[in-house]
């Protein structure tokens, strides 16, 4: 099993790394992940390229990712949340799945054949709503070919209680693992 997690959070202690941890921790095989603040990945500049031809013009680290989600059994979105939307670095980064959307939309072409599942964790502190983020994550993972499975990881009381402590959001990591591995 390979699996692909995509992490939109600047802090490498904070809640949302708190959360991977714990979920690769109960995932078997190969992880791969695609930190928004480390990462040398460029945002779309929509130049167009991928209007007329597979993949991005940029030629950055996500030509890794994009190989990656090609043979990729799971994808993983976890990000905290900042205004009720995944951050903005990961938007930033993700906003590269444009070559995607070009794909089916103008070239008529599935650019991705073999479907996976998606998981989104997403995690915050505030009084914000965590439906925004999760439908932007879900319209992600939909032009990743991954279809999201019924387990949402929201943990948001992370002001007063850290994630990790959050026996429920512990269950919920658990069981989006067990979804992971099933067929």
């Amino acid at each position: 099993m390979m699996t692909l997690i995509f992490n939109g959070s600047p802090r490498k202690n904070g809640d949302t790394n708190s959360l991977i941890h714990e979920l690769m921790n109960h995932l078997q095989g190969q992880v791969k992940i695609v930190n928004a603040y480390v990462c040398n990945i460029s945002p779309c500049v929509d130049c167009r390229y991928c209007w007329q031809k597979d993949g991005c013009s940029i030629e950055d680290d996500m030509q890794e990712v994009y190989d990656y989600i090609q043979v990729c059994d799971n994808i993983i979105i976890a990000s905290p949340l900042y205004f009720s939307e995944i951050s903005g670095q990961l938007l930033s980064i993700l906003s590269r799945l444009q070559t995607y959307f070009a794909s089916s939309y103008f070239r008529k072409h599935s650019p991705i054949e073999k479907s996976k599942k998606g998981g989104v964790i997403l995690v915050g502190g505030g009084d914000g709503k965590m439906d925004k983020a999760y439908e932007t994550a879900c319209i992600l993972l939909k032009h990743m070919h991954a279809r999201p499975v019924n387990v949402k990881v929201f943990s948001h009381n992370t002001n007063t209680l850290p994630a990790i402590e959050d026996r429920q959001v512990l269950e919920k990591i658990r069981n989006l693992a067990q979804r992971m591995k099933e067929d």
